[in-house]
């Protein structure tokens, strides 16, 4: 799920029920949808960016799903959009996971609040793909190939690394995983819900693999380093949220970066750790509706998303826009923003479905021994 502190679920939330309601920034309605607008691949298509906002504006409104304010910007995102091209948004069912946003999609189909686009996790992306209205926006060339499905059904708008978020006042600074096995950190270590559910505490365990010198192939290195943190009585089984860090209940937390960041406006001593080498992350995955009700508004959006000004606003929340490395290049980037998200690591590993699939068994098998210490 998509709250301020917990990850979109993995595969395991696929049969969780949906329930959609309007925001109050709009209704679902909206002027009539130009057919054309469902079929275009470009905003050539429709006469260049002039007539796509043009055929947008006439629809008049956006149906966004899992896209809750307080998480990756999307609050400062959607006030733009509404007010840079008068097109109201109706943001539904903010907290859904990647799997209910599909779901949506298919039971709403044929209805005005359907779900115009999607931001998706990975494994849900890659499997959903006959959802999808392919589109490229119009620095397409800009976006990394790895970073993209080549037909433009989806492609990465943002992403986290795994960090280290530590209350000043409470601990020291720690300069490696390791340090927190030491006696400064008992009881205080925690991690953002259980691995076998949610996909923060699954990066995390996958980041500590890689830290411990293992191969995202096989997370038992990670697994075995949060069995030694429980056994040193350093791991708390409290799951992390905006509301633990600000009581100071969990004052070290093992986390995406831009959720640490989050953490640190509503308590000022914490404090945001990126180890640059092994960097774990996940990009999450826009992708077009190819039944949207508001189609030319959807594509809109998506070249909206994909410039320099809403890119260095995922930035400004501490997520890692896709652009970062093409937009520090050209100079446009947020450097204050960057600064504090951590940096820019040189490569972020990501694990692929099969290794993904490998880990849910290893943890489904092991973690519970680590839960119950």
């Amino acid at each position: 799920m998509k709250t301020s502190f917990v990850k979109k679920s993995l595969a395991v939330l696929a049969g969780l029920s949906i329930a959609v309601t309007s925001a109050a920034c709009g209704s679902s309605s909206g002027g009539k949808a130009d057919a054309k607008s469902s079929t275009a691949t470009s905003s050539a298509d429709l006469g260049g960016m002039d007539g796509l906002v043009a055929k947008a504006k006439a629809e008049g409104a956006l149906t966004l799903i899992a896209c809750p304010d307080d998480w990756a910007n999307w609050g400062s995102i959607i006030k733009l959009f509404q007010s840079k091209y008068g097109i109201k948004i109706n943001s539904t069912n903010p907290d859904a996971s990647s799997a209910e946003e599909i779901k949506a999609a298919k039971d709403l189909k044929g209805q005005k609040n359907a779900p115009d686009v999607f931001d998706l996790g990975p494994a849900v992306a890659t499997t959903s793909t006959s959802y999808f209205a392919p589109y490229k926006v119009k620095n397409w060339d800009t976006i990394p190939a790895e970073n993209k499905e080549s037909t433009g059904l989806y492609v990465n708008d943002y992403t986290g690394v795994i960090s280290i978020g530590y209350d000043s006042s409470k601990v020291p600074e720690p300069k490696s995983l390791d340090d927190l096995l030491k006696p400064a950190y008992k009881g205080k270590v925690a991690i953002n819900g259980n691995p076998t559910q949610a996909g923060a505490a699954f990066a995390a365990v996958g980041w500590a693999t890689l830290q411990q010198g293992g191969s995202l192939d096989d997370f038992s290195t990670g697994i075995d380093f949060f069995s030694k943190l429980a056994k040193a009585g350093n791991f708390l089984s409290v799951s992390a949220t905006s509301a633990t860090v600000a009581s100071g209940e969990t004052p070290v937390v093992i986390d995406w970066n831009y959720l640490n960041v989050a953490a640190a406006k509503q308590n000022s001593n914490y404090k945001t750790i990126v180890i640059p080498s092994d960097a774990y992350g996940s990009y999450y995955n826009q992708a077009i509706n190819k039944d949207a009700p508001h189609p030319a508004a959807a594509r809109l959006w998506e070249e909206f998303l994909f410039g320099d000004e809403v890119q260095n606003l995922f930035l400004q929340s501490g997520a890692l826009p896709v652009l970062a490395k093409d937009m520090e290049t050209k100079g446009t980037i947020d450097a204050k923003a960057l600064a504090t998200a951590g940096g820019l690591p040189k490569e972020i590993n990501t694990a692929s479905s099969d290794q993904v699939t490998k880990a849910n068994t290893l943890l489904a098998n092991k973690w519970s021994s680590i839960a119950a210490s």
